[in-house]
């Protein structure tokens, strides 16, 4: 049970101020009947709710996919730097989402947000093993000697020991190679300190999967889009990335 101002106002209907006038005017409607009462309880899910004649499509959380720029931070606030939240809409803003697990600065890509803990919880922890895909562009040739080394798990800089991962040659030149890397971790940094070990330096680097999930390349880098159910389906069920390594 939640109070109506609260519900209203996580919706994008106004403040809790705003909707204590608004409420007091009866211009909401629960069940069939005025409430006057901007403290009233009531189940979002089961009931009816109109606010000014119009019904109000509940839902408690939200999902978006965001092909996330360079330049901004995966981070719900920040004192100095322009984070994914200032990209949304402020009638998204008010779910509170937060970004699952982290891009790096200078990384674009898929980024998935939302405001439902349990999946985030889900979706970053090692233990359920999902991947997540990569395009990257490296500085040197990328040969055999690099995949058998992603496959036995690279050790980083600071000696942590890093799960076994797919590492697919693209393109290989002596002055740049083309890979596509699938990880299960998310460790700061770690798709560079992985190329770091083995002396190669990421020069451009882009998320393109998260489970099965796939990036909608109809996005422009700096937008975003809701998650259509049978996408949320697919990250709830935490499958696998399709992409053939």
């Amino acid at each position: 049970m939640e109070r109506i101002d609260k519900i209203l106002s996580n919706l994008g209907y106004g403040t809790r101020k705003e909707l204590k006038n608004i409420i007091k005017n009866g211009s909401v409607i629960v069940d069939g009947k005025i409430i006057k009462d901007n403290g009233f309880k009531l189940d979002p899910e089961k009931s009816i709710i109109e606010i000014n004649g119009e019904k109000v499509q509940y839902k408690k959380y939200i999902y978006l996919m965001m092909n996330k720029p360079d330049g901004v931070i995966s981070a719900t606030f920040d004192n100095y730097e322009k984070t994914v939240i200032d990209l949304l809409l402020e009638e998204h803003k008010v779910f509170d989402p937060f970004p699952v697990g982290r891009l790096d600065k200078d990384t674009v890509g898929l980024l998935i947000l939302t405001n439902d803990g349990e999946l985030n919880h889900k979706l970053i922890s090692p233990k359920h093993h999902v991947d997540k895909v990569y395009y990257a562009k490296i500085d040197k040739k990328v040969d055999e000697k690099d995949v058998k080394a992603f496959e036995e798990g690279i050790v980083i800089d600071d000696g942590y020991k890093c799960m076994p991962a797919k590492l697919k040659i693209a393109k290989a030149k002596d002055e740049e190679s083309e890979v596509y890397v699938t990880v299960q971790e998310g460790k700061f940094h770690q798709v560079k300190r992985m190329f770091e070990a083995r002396g190669k330096k990421v020069v451009y680097l882009k998320r393109i999967s998260f489970g099965a999930l796939e990036l909608d390349e109809s996005l422009k880098e700096g937008s975003y889009r809701e998650l259509e159910e049978k996408e949320i389906k697919m990250l709830q069920t935490c499958k696998n990335s399709v992409m053939n390594m």
